[in-house]
């Protein structure tokens, strides 16, 4: 039997798993996300992770065969590390990932994905609707994108193509973005930036008559969705959220005209209703050429940990008949 690794490095936490030679998970390890004190404790918390997963396993780490990575960025695949993190303290601005990797589980086949690259190879190997022009499309803290087309996973020159999340969506650009720029979808819809969005409508909408929270520090893109239906400001922002989530698909949609856009995400994943649906209900009457078929994806919050093991099955590529095994 051979055995596979898969790991998703996020900044809250890191999960590994280890796998058949099928595709099925045999054991899962998770641990929070290092802050530091340098990025080199990040590394370790990784290489603890599939540690444990082998011994859950009871597999040796020498007997692993392969392994995938799904991590958040920006990347450089040519060092094979995590460079700058955003969303980790400034003292960790370099993660070493596929060297150590490498050498724990004795092998050179250790793939580094962004994680909705990650989430692209996953849906490929492990949804039963799998075309070659397919999306994962991650709503959650962040926007952001995977993209196959005629059967290749795009990655980029750097490993950081996808980030859909950076377009301009609102040339007006009322919102800026946590990049700097003004006017990008992850500026209206990220379950980050939906709170000060809803207060950008409060203020254009002057007296308001509603219960949310909107000064409150701790006001968030839950009290929105958990409101909506029952306070009419709240449905006001779901509706504005909404307009710019279909702008950004489309957007998607006409660049690499997938037959399948699969959406996760913590915001999507807990609202589908109110998230998904009306994507779905817009698209018709935005997009010019073939309308994609958008789901919510059947991975769930697993979609990245599992492209990771996709990823060190197949190569890289999510592509079943290209299996390593």
């Amino acid at each position: 039997m051979a055995y596979y690794a898969g790991v998703d490095l996020g900044a809250t936490n890191v999960r590994a798993a280890v796998a058949d030679d099928e595709g099925d998970v045999v054991s899962v390890y998770r641990r929070d996300t290092p802050g530091g004190p340098t990025g080199i404790a990040v590394t370790e918390a990784v290489l603890e992770c599939i540690r444990e997963a082998c011994a859950a396993a009871d597999v040796a780490p020498e007997r692993i065969r392969a392994a995938g990575i799904g991590s958040i960025g920006p990347l450089d695949l040519a060092e094979g590390a995590v460079d700058n993190p955003a969303n980790l303290p400034d003292t960790i601005d370099r993660i070493p990932l596929t060297g150590p990797v490498g050498q724990l589980v004795d092998s050179d086949r250790v793939y580094l994905h962004n994680d909705t690259v990650a989430g692209v190879i996953g849906e490929r190997f492990y949804s039963d609707r799998n075309p070659d022009d397919m999306v994962y499309l991650t709503i959650s803290t962040g926007i952001g994108a995977g993209v196959c087309v005629d059967g290749d996973v795009l990655t980029g020159w750097d490993g950081n193509a996808g980030e859909v999340g950076h377009m301009v969506v609102d040339p007006r650009g009322r919102r800026t973005c946590g990049c700097g720029r003004e006017g990008h979808w992850e500026a209206y819809c990220s379950g980050e930036n939906v709170p000060e969005y809803a207060r950008l409508l409060a203020e254009d909408a002057g007296d308001l008559d509603t219960d949310l929270p909107l000064e409150a520090p701790d006001f968030s893109a839950a009290d929105v969705f958990e409101a909506a239906g029952e306070d009419a400001f709240a449905d006001h922002v779901v509706e504005q959220v909404a307009h710019w989530n279909a702008l950004g698909v489309t957007n998607v949609a006409q660049a690499y005209a997938p037959l399948v856009v699969y959406v996760g995400g913590a915001v999507a994943l807990k609202n589908e209703e109110l998230v998904v649906d009306p994507i779905r209900e817009r698209l018709d009457g935005l997009v010019f050429n073939n309308v994609p078929d958008v789901q919510l994806t059947n991975l769930g919050d697993d979609v990245v940990l599992k492209g990771a093991i996709a990823s060190a099955l197949t190569g890289g590529t999510g592509d079943r008949t290209a299996s390593v095994v």
